[in-house]
C-alpha cells in the first residue's frame, strides 16, 4: 500500500476478526513505532505487547472505553517515563502519540486495523504488564483484523470539510 493509501484506509477499528497477526507484521508495527521522530531525540519510549487472550481481556479494563482492546489480536502498551513536570510530561505525550501513529498507518499498510485507547487505572495497568514504578501507561492500541469491513480507501471521510479546517497565513 502507498503512503496516502495507508492515511485514507486507516480508521479506528473496534471489533476484529478471530485471526492472529504474524510475529513479523507484528514486528514491523512495532519497528515503525521505534523509528517514529521524538523530541531531542529523546525517544521516551517503551512498548510492552501483548497478545494473551487472558492480558487483552484484562487490559480492556484499564480505560472505561477499552472494551475494543478485549478481542484485538494484539495490544500495544506505550509508555513514558513517570514524571510530575508537566513540561516532560507533555513533551512525552506528544512523542508516544508520534508513535502510536506510525504503528497505525503501518498497521494499516498491512490491512491490520487498530484503536487507541487512553489508560484510566495506571496501578491495574501495572500489575497486568509488570512495568517498573518510574514508568507510567501512556496509550494503549489494539490490533487486529477488521471483522467486517477491511481498511479500504475512504474518498468522503466523516471529517470537517478541507476549508473549514485549513486557514492560510491567517485564521
Amino acid at each position: 500500500m502507498e503512503t496516502w493509501d495507508a492515511i485514507t484506509a486507516r480508521r479506528n477499528v473496534r471489533e476484529y476478526a478471530d485471526r492472529p497477526i504474524s510475529p513479523d507484521d507484528l514486528d514491523r508495527i512495532l519497528e515503525a513505532g521505534r523509528r517514529s521522530p521524538s523530541s531531542m531525540n529523546e525517544q521516551p519510549w517503551d512498548f510492552v505487547v501483548v497478545t494473551d487472550r487472558a492480558g487483552l481481556t484484562s487490559l480492556a479494563g484499564v480505560w472505561r472505553y477499552g472494551a475494543h482492546i478485549a478481542g484485538a489480536a494484539a495490544a500495544v502498551a506505550l509508555l513514558s517515563h513517570a514524571t510530575d513536570d508537566a513540561d516532560a510530561r507533555e513533551i512525552f505525550a506528544f512523542d508516544l502519540g508520534q508513535a502510536a501513529m506510525s504503528m497505525m498507518l503501518a498497521a494499516a499498510d498491512l490491512g491490520i486495523g487498530s484503536c487507541h485507547s487512553a489508560i484510566g487505572e495506571q496501578d491495574v495497568a501495572r500489575g497486568i504488564l509488570g512495568f517498573p514504578a518510574d514508568r507510567e501507561c501512556v496509550i494503549i492500541l489494539s490490533l487486529g483484523y477488521p471483522a467486517t469491513r477491511p481498511l479500504a480507501r475512504a474518498d468522503s471521510p466523516d471529517r470537517r470539510a478541507f476549508d473549514d479546517v485549513v486557514h492560510r497565513e491567517r485564521w
